[in-house]
């Protein structure tokens, strides 16, 4: 693994050409937009591209669902998508190592960096629910590729397709009020890939080709995004000629399916656009938006999954058919339970977009060992996307056998597309390993299936089963744990971890005689 602060080259990872070193260089597309190679209007471009990347002996995806993950910070490299852009040169070779660089200024030094290029990371858990607002240092980032580096003043969007008047925006025009009414909303985005790892543990899957994320709780994140409503700019383009049915929205970045190289490509149904559900978004939580978030300009799509608001957003295309791009049309799909390896199609699975109603515990964490008084304090966070939101949530300390509601005033407040944080003082008599596991209920009256088993599907996307943790419980209010832990206080030692035993006999001979004559010794009398 690297260090923190660095990324080794290519080469030094056993980038082993057949017929030596890449030699063909793409320039950068235009002045002020830095690692930014246009794909999509040039075919004999991207066949080059592909004829290039052929030439190369690409390692494998790493194994990581058979064998424990690593214990690093990255905890995956992702070796090999580094070295398909070292392959196709210049403009692209430097881009892994600039983009952690950008993490590294950019994001928290605590975060969780689950990959670390393309970038996937996650702020620890329980600093994610201390606040409705995830800051921009704190929210997670699932990146496809590089970030490339796009200065405002040469930045330009382009709309085109199936619109009557097709145009050539800039930022400063997008952010013109007499042309845009400015258009501010509280939204959530998630990861499908969210809570993935509980998949990963039980039932493997599909590695995937870019890797499928070993993500824990914290791919979620909730803030104020600020733009302009995309319904507005397809209205100043003279509106959509007929037969249009789906936006797709087209980023900067490089990606890679099955040794073709694209610009990132997504698209949402043209309904969802017309109810203001879709952004054009410039700034998150009042600030401009940072580079590793789409930096000046990404879609915010209300209530989908993540992968559709593209970010450094630069093309808009009105068409007939939702997009063809593989990210669209291959990836991003949810499968029945019997689907495989032996059988899986792109055409057998079904597209994610609403996501689905979700919760988390966020502290305390699995394998906690918690002292009380008879209540744990749990917190989390709730989500239900499509414009459903949480209603209800429940928190069970048994399994899932009894619930406990955790009172409204302990729910954040409630928004049409944004998550609510929520907090419960649980009664808890039991010790030893208790399982606790949340649900929620959305307004429509959805709720979680009850076992990971219930939601797995081959690509392990949309863990939306009820989220369990297991907590060893000591509770202070038994006179007998009350008198033991007090043994540890006074001897100034810590009691925890459990797992670390005491210096001292857990009992004297005279109080082990005492108990054993009460329980009339160990064997029977007869």
């Amino acid at each position: 693994m690297p260090s923190a602060n660095t990324i080794p080259d290519a080469p030094n990872h056993s980038l082993t050409p057949e017929y030596g070193a890449a030699k063909s260089y793409y320039p950068e597309e235009s002045p002020g937009w830095h690692g930014y190679i246009e794909w999509e209007k040039y075919p004999e471009k991207k066949e080059e591209a592909r004829k290039i990347l052929e030439k190369y002996r690409f390692p494998p995806p790493p194994e990581f669902q058979f064998v424990p993950l690593p214990t690093t910070n990255p905890i995956l490299e992702g070796v090999r998508w580094k070295q398909y852009h070292y392959a196709l040169g210049d403009t692209l070779k430097n881009i892994p190592q600039e983009s952690w660089d950008i993490v590294l200024k950019e994001k928290a030094k605590d975060m969780i960096h689950v990959l670390q290029f393309p970038y996937n990371g996650e702020p620890p858990r329980a600093r994610l629910v201390q606040n409705v607002m995830t800051s921009n240092e704190d929210h997670f980032v699932r990146n496809h590729g590089g970030i490339p580096t796009i200065e405002e003043d040469a930045y330009q969007l382009d709309i085109g397709g199936l619109v009557n008047n097709p145009r050539r925006l800039t930022l400063a025009e997008l952010k013109d009020e007499k042309l845009f009414p400015r258009q501010s909303n509280v939204v959530s985005i998630q990861c499908s890939g969210t809570r993935r790892i509980e998949q990963i543990r039980e039932y493997a899957g599909d590695g995937d080709e870019l890797i499928n994320a070993p993500w824990g709780e914290g791919a979620i994140g909730t803030a104020r995004w600020t733009g302009v409503s995309l319904k507005k700019v397809i209205k100043y383009c003279g509106g959509l000629k007929e037969g249009a049915t789906d936006l797709e929205f087209l980023g900067a970045d490089t990606y890679f399916k099955k040794g073709e190289v694209y610009n990132y490509a997504v698209s949402i149904p043209w309904r969802k656009v017309k109810r203001h559900e879709c952004i054009l978004a410039w700034e998150m939580n009042g600030k401009p938006l940072p580079k590793i978030h789409g930096y000046p300009l990404r879609a915010v799509v209300f209530g989908y999954i993540g992968a559709r608001s593209c970010k450094w957003l630069y093309k808009i295309n009105a068409l007939s058919t939702p997009s063809p791009a593989p990210v669209q049309k291959k990836e991003y799909l949810y499968y029945t339970p019997q689907a495989g390896k032996q059988n899986v199609k792109y055409s057998n699975g079904f597209s994610i977009q609403d996501m689905p109603v979700s919760s988390a515990i966020m502290s305390p964490v699995n394998d906690d060992q918690i002292i009380h008084e008879g209540k744990i304090t749990i917190k989390g966070w709730a989500y239900s996307g499509g414009g459903h939101f949480p209603i209800k949530v429940e928190v069970s300390g048994d399994g899932g056998s009894i619930w406990y509601e955790v009172p409204y005033q302990n729910l954040s407040p409630k928004y049409w597309f944004a998550w609510r944080l929520w907090e419960i003082d649980l009664p808890v008599d039991a010790e030893g390993w208790l399982e606790l596991c949340v649900r929620t209920w959305d307004d429509a009256l959805n709720t979680q299936p009850t076992f990971v088993r219930s939601a797995w599907n081959w690509d392990l996307h949309v863990t939306s089963s009820c989220h369990r943790i297991k907590v060893y419980s000591i509770n202070r209010t038994r006179p007998a744990t009350a008198k033991k832990l007090k043994i540890f206080e006074e001897k100034g030692v810590p009691f925890l971890p459990i797992t670390r035993p005491a210096e001292w006999d857990l009992e004297d001979d005279e109080e082990y005689d005492a108990e054993m004559e009460k329980r009339h010794g160990r064997d029977p009398a007869e």
